[in-house]
């Protein structure tokens, strides 16, 4: 009889995990407008796609496929560039973009339908698992105790649910499960209130989590599955497009299903909004999600440069990363990228700016182009500035007195948030 198989031996060795590179992300255009979501800039100095990967990795899942179809390039350079293994193991990470073979010729139509389409080369090695994952979500997860309670369980199929409030719910696909964690029923965003409380999660396992029992909570799904191989295999052998509409619901009648209770932080970064908020909390004084843990880092691409400089500024809550220069300045409530140069007399209020590719000169960049950065007394409140944007002097931009939604060949407006696009030049003197 073969040794049990333990956690360790299942994530290095038996698990594949697939990141949902997501569509068109029309959502959080224009960010979108030039990269797949997975590889829209977070935090200053990282991409979206790095908070799964680096789960993964932290967790000891070595072997990982993005899968894209949109504005796939700068996806595949990020994780060219920054996920590389050595030749004496078998990690590593790579994109899988949609294609046309003898199979089929169509974009992927879902999450399940873009597994289905690389579902033989998921199949052609060994692993025993398969982990899920969305490739938009900021969150910290050790997938190694999911794995855990998948194995002991006896499960083929694991989803990790988020306990949300009762106005939350009605945005999620929600479970319920038995006592011994086994869900029975899924209803995906419920509206009716009788249906809505069919599914609060009991006293016994608020308890256990050690949530308070009066108040209602919900079993929300979060995106992350675990199949077993064969199990997988069999939920795709249909026409079904989508995992969380269609193959769950389906497996849940007649297989053993299983949730996994997380507890944490974790933010679903699908809107401008959203995006706009989690990158706005990480520079409180003790934000939601930690950036600074050194026991499960967060991986990104080593660009090597030099240490910000300050030449006089004012700065509270603020995320300033590598190689910016700010000069007399007042920043609050902002993160700065990568390269940013913000010049003297310039206020920044709940800005993101995602920095710049270059600085001004660099080889290979239009001469005649002005460089990327903010100039002298700018006034910038609630808006996030894309790579490579070169906002001119004394330039006010702000969505007060705007409408909610708009769009202007120079910038857009979402949710009450104004977006400037990547490598826009805004004349001096501008008023937005």
């Amino acid at each position: 009889m073969p040794p049990p198989v333990t956690t360790d031996t299942a994530l290095r060795r038996s698990t594949l995990a697939i990141v949902m590179g997501g569509g068109a992300g029309t959502r959080l255009f224009p960010l979108t407008k030039d990269r797949a979501k997975p590889a829209v800039p977070l935090a200053g100095k990282y991409r979206l796609v790095d908070i799964p990967i680096s789960n993964c990795i932290n967790s000891g899942v070595r072997q990982v496929f993005v899968l894209t179809q949109y504005n796939s390039m700068s996806l595949n350079r990020h994780i060219a560039r920054t996920y590389k293994f050595d030749q004496f193991t078998r990690g590593f990470v790579e994109v899988l973009a949609a294609q046309q073979t003898p199979d089929g010729e169509r974009w992927y139509q879902g999450t399940a339908d873009a597994v289905r389409q690389n579902l033989r080369y998921f199949i052609e090695n060994d692993y025993d698992y398969y982990l899920i994952l969305s490739g938009d979500q900021l969150y910290r997860m050790d997938f190694r105790d999911v794995m855990q309670q998948h194995i002991k369980s006896g499960a083929e199929l694991t989803i990790a649910t988020l306990p949300v409030n009762e106005r939350d719910a009605k945005s999620f696909g929600l479970m319920r499960a038995d006592a011994d964690g086994q869900i029975r029923e899924f209803v995906e965003k419920p509206k009716d209130p009788e249906v809505l409380k069919a599914f609060r999660m009991s006293p016994e396992t608020l308890k256990e989590l050690e949530l308070d029992v009066d108040e209602p909570r919900y079993q929300a799904s979060m995106g992350i599955y675990v199949f077993n191989r064969q199990t997988l295999i069999e939920c795709l052998d249909n026409d079904h497009m989508d995992f969380g509409k269609h193959i769950i619901p389906t497996a849940i009648r007649d297989r053993k299903v299983f949730t996994y209770n997380f507890q944490g932080y974790w933010e679903d970064i699908g809107t401008i909004r959203s995006f706009f908020e989690a990158n706005l909390d990480l520079c409180k004084l003790v934000p939601q999600y930690d950036f600074f843990d050194s026991l499960a880092p967060i991986f990104t691409h080593a660009r090597f440069l030099p240490a910000t400089k300050i030449n006089g500024a004012t700065i509270r809550e603020a995320l300033l990363s590598d190689g910016c220069i700010i000069t007399d300045a007042h920043v609050e409530t902002a993160v700065v990228g990568i390269r940013s140069i913000v010049e003297s007399g310039t206020t920044l209020r709940e800005v993101i700016i995602m920095g710049a590719d270059y600085y001004a000169g660099a080889a290979g960049t239009d001469p005649g182009r002005p460089a990327p950065g903010i100039g002298h007394n700018c006034r910038i409140e609630r808006t996030i500035i894309d790579k490579n944007v070169h906002v001119g002097d004394n330039t006010v931009i702000t969505p007060h007195g705007k409408p909610e939604n708009m769009d202007h060949e120079l910038y857009c407006i979402r949710d009450g948030i104004v977006v400037i696009p990547k490598d826009t030049v805004i004349p001096a003197g501008t008023w937005i």
